[in-house]
């Protein structure tokens, strides 16, 4: 009887050692997936414009009648953020909480622009559904097409000087972040950071 203890006390603790050498393999090739995954970015697919040429300047209409400038140097201090979106967008209407969040948490350098085209009745209502009154926003299909606007949701940051920083199509808060990490390093978007990383 005693012997059968044992015997079941040492199978138990190889069991057990077992199961932690097998745990501790598995987050090891854990760790090595995710430095293989490399973390997406917004996927530019724009053919008028690239990262690093001026962005085109324009002075046009909100919904509110104010004139919004579009481009240009503003003073060489504050950068903008073109959200391209549709009222029947449902991708557009989820990235909304992360645009007012991306407004609050960067506005001492960042303003935020919301731009689309069409009926400006039904923007008007959308803005008021959505709570979008803080932001300007800008119905002109000539805006779309000077930044080479062809699916939403779509996002144009400007820098400082009125340069393309990084642009892309977005569909989630992270490729919305990676805008500004690529402005921050200084490259036209993540995969080309990435790409300068890798060894030759």
């Amino acid at each position: 009887m005693v012997e059968a203890l044992i015997v079941s006390q040492v199978f138990l603790w190889i069991a057990v050692i077992g199961l932690g050498v097998l745990c501790f393999a598995l987050t090891r090739q854990i760790g090595v997936l995710y430095e293989r995954i490399a973390p997406a970015g917004a996927l530019s697919m724009n053919e008028v414009l690239k990262p690093g040429e001026d962005a085109p300047s324009m002075s046009l209409p909100t919904l509110t009648g104010v004139m919004q400038e579009i481009g240009g140097t503003r003073d060489g201090k504050r950068s903008q953020l073109l959200f391209f979106l549709s009222p029947d967008c449902p991708v557009c209407k989820s990235l909304l909480p992360a645009v007012k969040s991306i407004a609050r948490a960067e506005g001492d350098w960042l303003d935020v622009i919301l731009a689309s085209d069409g009926s400006d009745q039904a923007h008007k209502e959308y803005v008021k559904a959505q709570g979008l009154e803080a932001f300007p926003y800008v119905s002109s299909e000539i805006l779309g097409r000077q930044f080479g606007v062809a699916k939403l949701p779509y996002s144009v940051l400007i820098d400082e000087k009125g340069k393309i920083a990084s642009m892309g199509l977005v569909n989630s808060r992270e490729h919305l972040d990676s805008l500004f990490v690529a402005k921050q390093e200084g490259v036209h978007s993540i995969q080309d950071y990435l790409n300068k990383r890798e060894p030759a």
